[in-house]
């Protein structure tokens, strides 16, 4: 695997920006979509909006997130292939068949849920070769396997195998020979407030409080309603696309303005883009697909490549598509790694306690 210049490095982080600011920009959107400022608009804006509340409204559900592009379209689109802008075949191909699915199932309705409310969780990264990353909270207990070969070749960064570990770490053999691990949260949580890691405060919690959730959502749809327009395309069986329009650069710095007030109420580590940070954004207009079917929520589409400063015609869709939750059980065959085995500071201990955050 051939190595990275520093320049490669820095247009794979370019690229992971952009699109991360894209999906920042479908959240805004799908979050506050209702609020429009025309009669025309309030009516496309509104169908968004009665699914989304529907699907707040159940107590279990399950999505999946992808681009639906090839490692061709994504290099055209990052630089052209040979040259120094490209990105290495490797990680085009990589990023190209990532696929993440996450399940939700929780006691209450999802919109009324807090972490203690939910009952099953669970979230796979799936490569073109299959399972990268899984992990599924039931209770207590966080179930947890990674395939941390197929993540190294992918990101051409070695990755310790079993034979590297201390005899002091004989218990993370089986993390690194990709066996399903699990661990106690409550256990990991407690070891992490005595190690002084202890959260203080709602705004620590990593959850917004009701009043903290209006306000921000008041925030953002005033955001909406004067920068994003809405229209309303019809289709066959009873599928309908809504087609929310805006301004990238012009969202972000009006919904990051009005959330600045409002920072010492947001979860630690929320730190939100300075005005630097958004003048980096595209000046760009971008177009959020909503696709209903008989007035439910079924799919968000966004073409990342309008974003892209990269002449280019490919298209770089991000899709993600809402469906019936199944079953979140315990894997069988799970080994138990005692909390005090876990490295402090260690990816393994991010993804337990931040839910997948290893990867």
């Amino acid at each position: 695997m051939r190595a990275r210049t520093a320049l490669q490095e820095e247009t794979i982080i370019t690229v992971i920006r952009k699109t991360v600011t894209a999906v920042g920009c479908t959240a805004v959107l799908f979050t506050a979509a209702a609020a429009c400022g025309t009669v025309q608009n309030l009516t496309a804006g509104q169908k968004v909006d009665h699914a989304v509340s529907a699907l707040g409204e159940k107590k279990a559900i399950a999505f999946q997130l992808d681009l639906d592009a090839s490692a061709s379209a994504i290099n055209s689109v990052a630089g052209e292939s040979g040259s120094e802008d490209s990105l290495p075949p490797e990680f085009a191909k990589f990023v190209s068949g990532l696929r993440v699915d996450v399940t939700i199932k929780s006691r209450k309705a999802l919109a009324d849920s807090g972490e203690k409310d939910l009952v099953g969780t669970s979230m796979k990264v799936t490569g073109a070769d299959g399972v990268l990353v899984e992990y599924r909270i039931i209770g207590d207990l966080m179930y947890y396997r990674t395939d941390m070969k197929a993540i190294g070749e992918a990101m051409g960064v070695p990755m310790p195998t079993a034979d590297d570990l201390p005899p002091s770490q004989k218990e993370l053999k089986k993390v690194l020979e990709g066996d399903w691990v699990k661990v106690d949260t409550k256990e990991l949580e407690r070891a992490g407030k005595a190690a002084g890691g202890g959260s203080k405060g709602a705004a620590d919690s990593g959850e917004l409080d009701a009043k903290t959730q209006k306000k921000v959502l008041d925030a953002v749809r005033g955001v909406i309603g004067h920068k994003v327009t809405f229209r309303t395309e019809g289709g066959a069986d009873g599928v309908e696309h809504v087609i929310a329009t805006g301004n990238v650069r012009d969202l972000l710095t009006g919904v990051f303005d009005k959330l600045r007030p409002l920072q010492g109420d947001l979860p630690a580590g929320a730190e939100l883009p300075t005005a630097k940070d958004l003048k980096e954004a595209p000046n760009k207009k971008a177009a959020v697909d909503f696709t209903l079917k008989n007035g439910d929520l079924r799919q968000i589409r966004v073409d990342l490549a309008v974003l892209s400063d990269t002449p280019s015609k490919a298209k770089l869709p991000l899709v993600l598509k809402f469906s019936e939750a199944g079953d979140v059980s315990a894997p069988s065959g799970a080994t138990e790694i005692p909390v005090d085995k876990i490295p402090p500071g260690s990816p393994l201990g991010g993804a337990f306690m931040g839910g997948g955050g290893g990867f």
